[in-house]
């Protein structure tokens, strides 16, 4: 049950701060400070639900398909997030791959960085206790 929830603080941190990059770095990529948090929850509640759907539609495709299921998903996630929250908004065809690229390139890098910020530390101390 614990890494199940720090599964989910490290996908909502990473998520979050994919998107945080994307919109610091894209014109056309806006995030409303106060819908912020929905944002975020429905990217990645939206997320984790296509991924392992994409993943079996995609392997039917091939094994170079495969690689492109977190891409495709961000793609996805950021359309529905878009659809469904009103302080979210990206424009332009050139802004929407940019913007899935990074997001997920950002959000990647820090579910790989976050949990070396102290959260591998509190685990460790947690078993051992």
């Amino acid at each position: 049950m614990i890494r199940l929830i720090v599964r989910t603080v490290v996908a909502l941190a990473a998520n979050a701060i994919g998107l945080v990059v994307a919109a610091a770095v894209l014109d056309g990529f806006e995030i409303n400070v106060a819908s912020f948090v929905v944002a975020v929850a429905i990217f990645t509640v939206v997320f984790a639900v296509l991924t392992p759907f994409l993943a079996v539609q995609l392997r039917r495709l091939g094994n170079g398909a495969m690689g492109a299921t977190a891409l495709v998903a961000t793609l996805v996630s950021l359309i529905v997030t878009d659809l469904l929250s009103d302080g979210f908004t990206i424009s332009g065809v050139g802004t929407w791959v940019a913007a899935a690229v990074i997001v997920w390139l950002a959000a990647l890098v820090a579910a790989f960085v976050l949990p070396f910020l102290g959260l591998k530390k509190y685990l460790d101390e947690r078993r051992a206790a």
